[in-house]
């Protein structure tokens, strides 16, 4: 008997070190949320983001804090691209404990879970929600893009003064916060440079788009400004070039995709594409993440299926060692510490030096445009674009 009482205590005694063992293991952990589209309308799109978070980790899994080495762990939660999941799966990530939030790819759903994160005290950065609601009138979301008042302003331009447009034809999904607010701002710099422009709405779902092209060519349109989503997009690139369209079509950030391209291929097309950042612009980033993508079967089928970089996913990087940085300056992971240091963050990215102004808007002045090119299915860099 008593062998067996001195085996038992030997066994609780054992178990007891591991127990402290993982217990210390997790306190070395530090979850970085991750609050994309991994599914839905916008799946393709929050999924090639999550990618650059995804190879970030990577490169950089541990950071050392006062002497001691934490592991970053990413945690996701797909919103599912639906405004009534944004609760949800941003109460999935309070749940879980992340010290911050990265996302959404897509302006709706960063704005409808935006005060589930401010009730918690969660420090958000936006990664390329564009819309100037995401931010205005609280001071936890942060954000590292251009904002859509400058991208519909850089697109105008470009319209009337490099492609000669006169007449517009804008449409976007109706009730969605990033089509409408793009197709708002343009409208806005495209009449005030005396351009007519007309503007359509599709509901949500659609598949069908041969009715607003035949009315964009009978109104004479010599643009077609959509910005959509990948999924629209893709429709709208297709049954453009099948009625023949001859006006180019303009997208916004969300075009930057080899999906698009894809759709694009082979067919008279004309299509442009306002976004974050052109291949070329960093060799050393571009090569190892290509390399990184190749040897990862999951990570190709999540990007298209090849190793083109989309700018969204350049994003997703520098959002992730801007959280880096956040965690480095409070020197601790509770999130209302990495809050009250996030206004003073700095950090240079591959998409370029990133800090933040008293909004919480990045400080940004340009964009990139490119050109579809159909022919050889990739994009063209065409001009650095800036207004003002």
């Amino acid at each position: 008997m008593k062998k067996i009482i001195a085996l038992a205590l030997v066994v609780i005694l054992a178990f007891s070190v591991l127990t402290a063992c993982g217990g210390g293991e997790k306190e070395n952990v530090i979850k970085i949320g991750v609050y994309e589209p991994l599914s839905g309308s916008n799946g393709a799109g929050g999924k090639q983001e999550y990618l650059g978070m995804q190879y970030a980790n990577k490169v950089c899994p541990e950071i050392e804090i006062d002497g001691k080495t934490y592991k970053i762990e990413l945690v996701p939660a797909d919103n599912e691209s639906a405004n009534e999941k944004a609760v949800s799966a941003a109460t999935d990530l309070i749940s879980a404990g992340v010290s911050v939030v990265l996302g959404s790819y897509g302006s709706g759903v960063s704005i409808a879970a935006s005060d589930t994160f401010a009730d918690a005290g969660m420090p958000a950065i936006g990664v390329t929600c564009t819309n100037p609601q995401v931010t205005e009138g609280n001071s936890h979301y942060f954000r590292i893009c251009f904002l859509d008042p400058f991208q519909g302003t850089v697109l105008a331009n470009f319209a009337k003064n490099e492609l000669g447009a006169k007449t517009a034809y804008c449409l976007g999904e109706l009730g969605n916060d990033y089509d409408q607010g793009l197709v708002h701002y343009f409208k806005e710099a495209a009449e005030g440079m005396g351009m007519k422009v007309i503007t359509a709405e599709f509901p949500k779902d659609s598949a069908d788009f041969t009715s607003y092209l035949t009315t964009a060519k009978n109104e004479g349109a010599d643009v077609i400004f959509a910005p959509c989503s990948i999924q629209y997009a893709q429709l709208i690139v297709e049954q453009a070039d099948a009625q023949g369209i001859e006006a180019s079509l303009l997208g916004g950030d969300t075009w930057d995709s080899n999906q698009i391209l894809g759709a694009a291929e082979g067919k008279d097309v004309e299509i442009y594409v306002s976004t974050f950042y052109a291949e070329g612009g960093d060799p050393e980033f571009e090569e190892g993440i290509k390399a990184w993508i190749n040897e990862n079967a999951e990570a190709k089928t999540n990007n298209g299926g090849n190793d083109m970089i989309a700018a969204v996913t350049v994003m997703g990087y520098d959002a992730y060692f801007t959280a880096l940085e956040a965690i480095k300056a409070a020197g601790s992971a509770d999130k209302a510490d990495i809050l009250a240091k996030l206004p003073s963050v700095t950090y240079e990215g591959v998409s370029g030096a990133i800090k933040f102004n008293e909004i919480g808007d990045a400080v940004r002045d340009s964009a990139y445009i490119k050109q579809a090119n159909t022919a050889d299915v990739v994009w063209d860099f065409v001009t650095v674009a800036t207004v003002g």
